[in-house]
């Protein structure tokens, strides 16, 4: 597949064999079986890869058939504000908030407005650009619609738990403390050590559309499923 391909329709169930060896793509599955190709990224050790998702790169269906799926899963924890985390976890969250029938919802920032408070940021950092500092933010007039509300945090792909990690202590800045955690993909089991290390049993409230795993190399050049 062309780059540009990816991330652009969702297959029928059974479409592609999503147990055996993996080539040009890796075959992730949504809940109602149906399949979404994903490119496979080398990792810098060279005997392992990861799936990629860009969500933003996505078509309209394939945004909407992952929000939908998300959405059945948030709507279990009975929530009133769905907030989302820059950059990509926003087009992800206000497709979510859309589904739920929530009229609005709230998205976090990189960007400080000369009314936003500096107490009420966060350091950040991303896996997909390790070398970039930037701090979260939440325009503070976003508050009332937080306090005292079932709040789910939205993040496009969780991989070393990093944004969620700042997102949660922005939040909890805000004293506020979300009900549910979602994301379309769980990349790996590496999230987990670092939300454990903040002592509270965050991984208990993540629900996502699907996981992959981190893939090992063939003999033969394709990627395996860890055994």
């Amino acid at each position: 597949m062309q780059h540009h391909d990816f991330w652009q329709e969702i297959d029928p169930p059974r479409s592609f064999d999503a147990i055996g060896e993996f080539r040009d793509f890796y075959v992730a599955e949504l809940p109602d079986g149906r399949q979404l190709r994903l490119p496979i990224r080398l990792l810098a050790d060279g005997d392992h890869a990861l799936a990629s998702l860009i969500i933003n790169q996505a078509s309209f269906p394939v945004q909407d058939a992952l929000a939908e799926a998300l959405a059945v899963r948030i709507a279990a924890h009975d929530v009133d504000v769905v907030v989302g985390l820059p950059t990509l976890g926003l087009t992800l969250a206000s497709a979510v908030a859309r589904v739920l029938g929530h009229q609005r919802y709230v998205p976090l920032g990189t960007s400080r407005k000369f009314w936003y408070r500096e107490d009420l940021s966060v350091s950040l950092s991303s896996i997909t650009t390790p070398n970039q500092e930037k701090r979260l933010y939440i325009d503070p007039r976003m508050l009332p619609l937080l306090q005292g509300k079932r709040v789910a945090l939205i993040d496009d792909v969780i991989s070393s738990g990093a944004s969620i990690v700042s997102g949660l202590e922005l939040l909890a800045a805000c004293g506020i403390e979300p009900v549910v955690i979602g994301a379309a993909m769980l990349q790996s089991e590496r999230w987990r050590e670092r939300l454990n290390a903040t002592g509270k049993p965050w991984g208990e409230r993540i629900v996502g559309v699907f996981s992959t795993p981190i893939l090992e190399k063939a003999g033969n050049g394709g990627w395996n499923k860890p055994a």
